[in-house]
C-alpha cells in the first residue's frame, strides 16, 4: 500500500489556495474571450475586457483575482489503496488553508457563531472538504475559492415529478434572474439534479469543476445544458448586470437517479472569476 505524509496534502491545499486566487484557468480565460465576440453590447464588451485585463494583472503582480478570495472547497478523491500518515487528513486540509491564506495575504472571511456574533477565524478556516473514496493509490486536491456573491444565489427546490425537464428549466432560469448582478456575472451554472436535497446541492457545486463549456457526456443531459444556456442569455442581464446577451458562459449539469416521488433540483452559480486548481498526488 502506497503511504503519503499528511504534510504533502497542507503544503500542496496552501499553495492551491494561492495559485486560484491568482491565476484564472485557460478554460475561464478562453469563455470570456469567446464571450466578448457574441455578446453586442458595447458596455458588455467593455466589462468583458477589463475581466480580462484584470486577470492579466492579477497574474503578472501574483495578487487576488478578486478581493472577496471565498470560502475555501476542498475535494479530495482518495485512492482505496493510499495510506495517509502522519496526521488527520481533514486537520492537514484546514492547515493548508490557514498557511495559504497567511502566506499569500488572502483575506479571511470566515466566521464563527454565524447567527450571533459572527466573529472572524482569522485564518479563513474552516474548509468544505468533500472526500469521496476511489480506486487506485493516488490523491486528487481539487480546491475551489467561493466567494460570496454567488455562494449566496444558491437556490433548492423538490420539484414533483410531472414538472420534469421543463420544471427544471423555468426553476434555473427563474434562479439565475433572481440573482441579477449579484453573483457577478457572466456566470457558470452549475447545476444538481436527483438524490436527495443535501446530494443534489453537492451535485450542483461540483459541476462548476468542470473545464467550462465542457458538456455532460450523456447526449440527453448536454442538451439540457444548452438549452437553459439559451434561455438565460435571452434573460439580458449581461455582463456584471450591465445589460447584454452574455448573461453565462456555461452550464454544467450533474445527474443521478432520485426516488419516485420526487425531483430535487439545484442551482449554484459561479461568477466569471470561476477559481479552481487541483492536483493530484
Amino acid at each position: 500500500m502506497r503511504e503519503i505524509e499528511s504534510k504533502r496534502i497542507t503544503e500542496t491545499v496552501a499553495r492551491l489556495c494561492q495559485e486560484a486566487n491568482y491565476y484564472l484557468g485557460e478554460d475561464v480565460l478562453a469563455a470570456l474571450t469567446r464571450a466578448i465576440d457574441r455578446e453586442k453590447s458595447p458596455l458588455g464588451r467593455r466589462a468583458l475586457a477589463r475581466m480580462l485585463e484584470n486577470a492579466e494583472i492579477a497574474a503578472r503582480e501574483e495578487i487576488p483575482l478578486c478581493q472577496d478570495t471565498g470560502i475555501v472547497v476542498v475535494y479530495l478523491e482518495l485512492g482505496q489503496d493510499l495510506h495517509i500518515v502522519g496526521g488527520d487528513v481533514n486537520e492537514a486540509v484546514h492547515e493548508g488553508v490557514r498557511q495559504g491564506y497567511n502566506q499569500g495575504y488572502l483575506r479571511k472571511s470566515m466566521v464563527t457563531q454565524p447567527f450571533s456574533a459572527r466573529v472572524n477565524t482569522n485564518d479563513n478556516t474552516p474548509a468544505m472538504v468533500h472526500t469521496e473514496i476511489v480506486s487506485g493509490d493516488n490523491l486528487r486536491i481539487t480546491v475551489l475559492p467561493k466567494g460570496g456573491g454567488s455562494e449566496n444565489t444558491s437556490r433548492l427546490t423538490v420539484l414533483k415529478p410531472e414538472e420534469g425537464r421543463q420544471g427544471v428549466i423555468n426553476f434555473v432560469v427563474r434562479a439565475v434572474e433572481e440573482a441579477g448582478s449579484n453573483p457577478c456575472p457572466p456566470v457558470i451554472v452549475g447545476l444538481g439534479i436527483g438524490g436527495t436535497a443535501g446530494r443534489t446541492m453537492i451535485l450542483a457545486k461540483k459541476a462548476l469543476l468542470r473545464k467550462v463549456g465542457e458538456p455532460n457526456p450523456d447526449p440527453e443531459v448536454a442538451a439540457l445544458e444548452r438549452e437553459i444556456l439559451e434561455r438565460v442569455n435571452e434573460l439580458g442581464i449581461g455582463p456584471v448586470g450591465f445589460g447584454g446577451t452574455v448573461t453565462a458562459l456555461a452550464v454544467h449539469a450533474e445527474v443521478i437517479p432520485c426516488h419516485i416521488s420526487a425531483l430535487p433540483v439545484a442551482v449554484n452559480l459561479q461568477c466569471h472569476s470561476a477559481r479552481v486548481k487541483e492536483e493530484v498526488l
